[in-house]
């Protein structure tokens, strides 16, 4: 039953996205850009933690979620957005190259997983999902407090 009750959440989660693609508009607002990306950070960590437990649709829904949410990060850091409750560093925009490229290789791992899920190769599949993770975790090192 849980395994159900994830599948049909990130499922949802990926038609809500497909959906927000269509309707991305950048933060006006400082706080706005913080706010924004921190609900999208918490979508991907949940998204994330349960990419290795699924396959087929269900996996071409959640990698899909995942590469257009990663698609919004630049947008998500205007400079001067380091208010509020964020963790942020500046070395974001002293590095913004490194930064983007971080991002640039995730939105590649998830469309690499994509097309992994779709054709029913699970070591493609797998080797996207560790790609996202380590993404995850260098953006996090470098660029998060």
């Amino acid at each position: 039953m849980a395994s159900v009750l994830s599948i049909a959440i990130v499922l949802a989660a990926g038609a809500a996205a497909v959906f927000a693609q269509d309707a991305f508009v950048p933060p006006a607002t400082p706080e706005e850009a913080v706010s924004t990306r921190q609900a999208l950070m918490r979508e991907d960590g949940g998204i994330l933690r349960s990419l290795g437990n699924l396959s087929g649709a269900e996996a071409v829904a959640a990698m899909t979620t995942i590469r257009d949410n990663y698609s919004h990060i630049p947008a998500l850091f205007p400079e001067g957005s380091i208010v509020g409750d964020t963790d942020a560093l500046p070395a974001i925009w002293e590095n913004w190259e490194a930064f983007t490229a971080i991002v640039d290789t995730g939105v590649a791992a998830a469309e690499a997983g994509i097309a992994a899920a779709q054709a029913g190769d699970a070591a493609g599949y797998t080797g996207a999902v560790q790609t996202l993770m380590g993404t995850c975790g260098q953006c996090h090192q470098q660029f998060r407090s």
